[in-house]
C-alpha cells in the first residue's frame, strides 16, 4: 500500500514538500510494526514524536519518495497544480509499484498512477500518515537550515507559516526569495 501527502500548503514561505511511502503490510508484523502504532496526521503529533515516527517509517518502509517544490515553482505553476504534480510524481517514483495507492484528499487525474483519494486520509490510513510524517519532518528540517541563510525571519521557529513574528519580519525586511509572492498576504502590502 502506498500513501502520499504533503506539508507546507498553507505556508507563506518555503517549499512544498511531498512524500510517498510504500508500506508492505505483509512484512510489518510484531516488533517491526510497533514503532508505527502512533502514526497519525503530522499536525496532530508533537515535534519530538514526529522525529521518532520519521525514523520508524524510514526503518520499516519498503520505499520512500520525497519531492521538494520550491516557492518559485509554486508561484509559476500555482499551489494546487504544484501539489497535484508532486503527489503524482512521488507515487510514480515508488518501486516496486504499489498494489494500491491512497492520496490524502486529492484526485490526481488519469496521468497519475491508479489511486484513490481519501478525505482525512492522514488520520485513516497508515500509509498516508507515514507520508504526512515524512513530508512534515523533511520540510521542517529544510526550513530550520534555511534560517541560517535568511536570518531575521524566524524560520527556525515558525518554519514559514504565518505568525505575528513572521508578519513583523516581512514588514521589516520585505519578503525573501523563499516567500511565495503569488500569495495575497497582508504583510506584503507594507513591504
Amino acid at each position: 500500500m502506498a500513501g502520499a501527502d504533503e506539508a507546507g500548503r498553507g505556508s507563506l514561505a518555503g517549499p512544498l514538500v511531498v512524500a510517498g511511502v510504500l508500506l508492505d503490510y505483509e512484512e510489518l508484523r510484531g516488533a517491526r510494526v510497533r514503532p508505527l502504532a502512533a502514526l497519525n496526521d503530522s499536525k496532530q503529533v508533537a515535534p519530538e514524536d514526529r522525529e521518532r515516527l520519521f525514523e520508524a517509517v524510514a526503518a520499516s518502509a519498503a520505499a520512500i519518495s520525497v519531492r521538494i517544490v520550491p516557492s518559485g515553482e509554486i508561484d509559476r505553476s500555482g499551489l494546487h497544480r504544484s501539489n497535484l504534480a508532486g503527489l503524482s510524481a512521488v507515487l510514480a517514483d515508488l518501486h516496486p509499484p504499489a498494489e494500491a495507492c491512497l492520496v490524502d484528499g486529492f484526485r490526481l487525474g488519469s496521468a497519475a498512477p491508479p489511486h484513490e483519494a481519501l478525505v482525512d486520509g492522514d488520520t485513516r490510513s497508515a500509509a498516508i500518515a507515514a507520508a504526512s510524517i515524512v513530508a512534515k519532518v523533511v520540510r521542517d528540517r529544510v526550513m530550520r537550515r534555511l534560517d541560517a541563510l535568511y536570518p531575521g525571519y524566524g524560520f527556525v521557529s515558525h518554519v514559514g507559516y504565518i505568525t505575528p513574528a513572521h508578519t513583523e519580519a516581512v514588514r521589516a525586511f520585505g519578503p525573501s526569495d523563499l516567500h511565495r509572492r503569488s500569495f495575497q498576504a497582508a504583510c506584503y502590502e507594507a513591504a
